[in-house]
């Protein structure tokens, strides 16, 4: 479900009871590990980690005016996500973080092209999450982009 907040601080009191903590702690593993240069927004209506358009100026190719998107974080109804544009873009990332996934965690990996869902926020790989969003900077992000961009 999309949110009409407009801040991370209203979003966040929005979330279900149950969900604030495990958001709010995925949210810091997240903020722990970025790269310098992504920039925390509400993007699409959920959390997002982009880069500014300081950073990119052409900004989001299908619309320009937003900045390029990177991770998102949401609340559905029976599952926490996390978008993750770079394992949509990038393949050896991709096999990397399922590898990693299967080698660390107990359970099935629940995932579409660049979305992760987290049906039981107990089980969260924190590690792998840290471990997962600092790959990859603003820069890197913005050739891997690019790259499959052209390529369209």
């Amino acid at each position: 479900m999309k949110s009409q907040a407009t801040t991370i601080e209203e979003y966040m009191e929005q979330l279900p009871a149950e969900r604030q903590k495990p958001m709010q702690d995925l949210r810091t593993t997240i903020l722990e590990n970025l790269p310098e240069g992504f920039e925390e927004t509400i993007s699409y209506g959920m959390i997002g980690y982009v880069v500014p358009h300081s950073v990119y100026p052409k900004g989001y190719h299908c619309t320009p005016k937003l900045p390029l998107p990177f991770i998102s974080l949401g609340s559905q109804k029976n599952y926490i996500v996390m978008h993750h544009m770079g394992l949509y873009g990038d393949t050896q990332l991709l096999q990397w973080f399922q590898d990693e996934y299967a080698r660390r965690v107990p359970t099935k990996l629940d995932m579409g092209k660049g979305c992760v869902r987290f049906k039981k926020p107990e089980q969260i790989p924190h590690d792998l999450i840290a471990d997962l969003v600092g790959k990859i900077t603003p820069e890197e992000w913005i050739r891997v982009y690019e790259e499959n961009l052209a390529s369209r």
